[in-house]
């Protein structure tokens, strides 16, 4: 409850929307979104979604824990914000392919409460290769929050490509006999051998899923 009052306080002032103009988007009282606001009454989880809609964030979420913690990351400076808003970029075809956005796109960007250390941004999950029948697994229709910052080191998830091909992959990064190996947690898919010719485009810190 308190994330969510933060969170939508940060962005009213972001957007210079007041309360009673809230609560005119919302068809109920000025007091009412005060009452939320302050604690003094708790909102459904419908209502709390349609404050967050009206405020232009998706619905309410569930996250994963395979998020990356570090004392090294950038202390948040200025005022107090216990999240973060990153682009989702968009994803076609059966592989994980990056798509530049049109200059005719509205962004659409994810909060969260991770504070990335460079240019993190989402991705949504396609196909099953990382969906594993036990233990970590990313299905399709999850989001994935990509930070480039972080240094890509053996058992982390990340999101590679290679230089003569247009389509990236996410995978996991697993050392063997002294060799790197882009894995996935599918086992049914292969791996595939690391080499010069593919660079990491960031590492995986976290992943969520909504209902």
């Amino acid at each position: 409850m308190d994330k969510w009052i933060a969170l939508v306080k940060a962005n009213m002032e972001d957007a210079k929307v007041s309360q009673t103009e809230l609560a005119k988007r919302l068809g109920m009282s000025q007091g009412g979104v005060g009452h939320w606001l302050t604690k003094r009454r708790t909102p459904r989880v419908a209502d709390m979604n349609r404050v967050l809609a009206e405020l232009g964030l998706g619905d309410l979420e569930v996250t994963l824990h395979i998020r990356e913690r570090s004392a090294e990351a950038p202390a948040a400076t200025g005022k107090y914000n216990p999240y973060f808003r990153y682009p989702v970029s968009d994803w076609k075809g059966l592989c994980e392919v990056r798509e530049e956005r049109g200059t005719y796109a509205a962004p659409r960007f994810e909060p969260t409460d991770y504070h990335a250390r460079g240019a993190a941004f989402w991705l949504p999950v396609t196909g099953d290769a990382m969906t594993a029948p036990s233990g970590l697994s990313i299905s399709a229709g999850m989001l994935i929050l990509v930070d480039p910052a972080i240094t890509p080191e053996p058992g982390k998830l990340v999101v590679a490509q290679w230089a003569d091909s247009p389509q990236a992959t996410f995978r996991q990064l697993v050392q063997e006999s002294g060799q790197l190996y882009l894995v996935p947690l599918n086992p049914t898919y292969p791996k595939q051998l690391f080499s010069a010719d593919c660079r990491i485009l960031g590492v995986v810190v976290q992943a969520t899923v909504k209902f």
